[in-house]
């Protein structure tokens, strides 16, 4: 179809460097707390998340609240203080960005952009986003199908930026244990049907710490190419989503079991293609 002319004919993106992570080759493992809430907190969880094997690490500083009265993010200087942390641990940093007019400034400190939920059908923002030479982490909406979050995908494509990334981060379902629906059929869905990298978001994904490494190993089977968690080392001081932050020893026990596991996933892929 013409309207997914760069998503489904399966283009070879060739692989890029993000500091010495090698996207389309290295697993990504995004690890970091959800805000950035004071410039010594990030640079210790960077520290913690380069210390228990992330590779990038992820702080928001402009937060998309469902109330207006919660904590929105420290802006401009929350960039600044994540900047930081890249630069002590020479791990690349992401952070999201919820407006256009925020996106000049925004690549000045960072070195991915993440396309929040909220914002996976924001047309102008991803128009925007397709005329920069930076990674674009898209994540899918509350309740986009997996055409419509690849239409979302296409606009940052056709703008010239194929450094695309997409995000599974659950879907909005009847179910009301968990914070949303972790959708793993779209990650071996996207897999067939394009050559686009996807992670997974299991903190969002299922809002519920317990689940996390579960799903987070449960997404690498379905051939995820990495992960994205929430690591707070105060998660009961946490600013927002305190809930679903790991701590850094659990985010580390996952980072190994997970290396553990897509070498068992390339060793059955292989043996597939031998067959």
């Amino acid at each position: 179809m013409e309207e997914l002319k760069y998503s489904l004919e399966k283009l070879h993106f060739n692989t890029y460097k993000i500091k010495e992570l090698k996207i389309g080759r290295d697993f990504i493992i995004i690890g970091g707390p959800c805000s950035i809430e004071s410039e010594e907190q990030i640079i210790r969880i960077g520290k913690l998340i380069k210390k228990y094997g992330g590779n990038v690490i992820r702080g928001g500083a402009f937060k998309p609240r469902t109330s207006p009265y919660s904590f929105q993010g420290l802006g401009m200087k929350g960039l600044e203080y994540l900047k930081e942390a890249g630069d002590i641990t020479g791990l690349p940093v992401i952070t999201e960005v919820l407006d256009v007019r925020d996106l000049e400034n925004a690549v000045k400190y960072v070195d991915m952009i993440q396309v929040g939920a909220r914002n996976a059908q924001c047309y102008s923002l991803l128009k925007e986003l397709g005329k920069i030479d930076i990674p674009v982490v898209l994540k899918n909406g509350l309740n986009t199908s997996i055409h419509e979050w690849l239409c979302s995908a296409e606009y940052i494509l056709s703008g010239g930026n194929h450094k695309v990334i997409l995000c599974e981060r659950g879907i909005r379902t009847s179910e009301n244990y968990t914070r949303n629906t972790m959708d793993l059929s779209a990650v071996a869905a996207i897999k067939y049907l394009t050559n686009l990298p996807i992670i997974t978001d299991p903190s969002h994904g299922t809002g519920k710490r317990e689940l996390i490494e579960k799903m987070s190993l449960s997404s690498i089977m379905a051939g995820s190419d990495g992960i994205m968690i929430e690591v707070h080392d105060y998660p009961e001081k946490a600013l927002s989503d305190g809930e679903q932050a790991l701590l850094p020893k659990e985010f580390g026990a996952i980072v190994s079991k997970s290396a553990s596991l897509v070498s068992v996933r390339e060793k059955l892929y292989q043996e597939d293609n031998i067959c």
